[in-house]
């Protein structure tokens, strides 16, 4: 989600896809904003960084979102890399392990 909500607040409605190949899952959220600077693609992910430097919370909030999104993704085998599009805007990519149904369907 927040991967969602940093698309919708600071840039445009992203475009949100989602690709099944053999053994991963991958979720690209896309958007038409202004993109980043290229040394602030792996420095997002800091605690505490905010690339929006207002004090206004109504304006963005501590800093936490992205290094939890990581984290969690992290925890479940995955990875998340921000890039810059070559038409605009950013890309976040999230590869997952793809899980098999258990017995139940679960």
């Amino acid at each position: 989600m927040n991967l969602i909500e940093n698309a919708v607040k600071y840039a445009t409605p992203p475009t949100v896809r989602l690709h099944l190949t053999s053994g991963r899952t991958e979720i690209l959220i896309c958007d038409e904003g202004p993109g980043l600077p290229e040394e602030a693609l792996e420095q997002a992910f800091a605690p505490y960084h905010r690339l929006e430097t207002s004090r206004n919370r109504a304006s963005g909030g501590v800093g936490l979102g992205l290094t939890a999104a990581r984290s969690i993704i992290r925890a479940h085998g995955g990875e998340v890399w921000l890039s810059n599009r070559p038409t605009g805007g950013l890309q976040a990519r999230v590869e997952l392990p793809a899980t098999q149904p258990d017995a139940h369907g679960r």
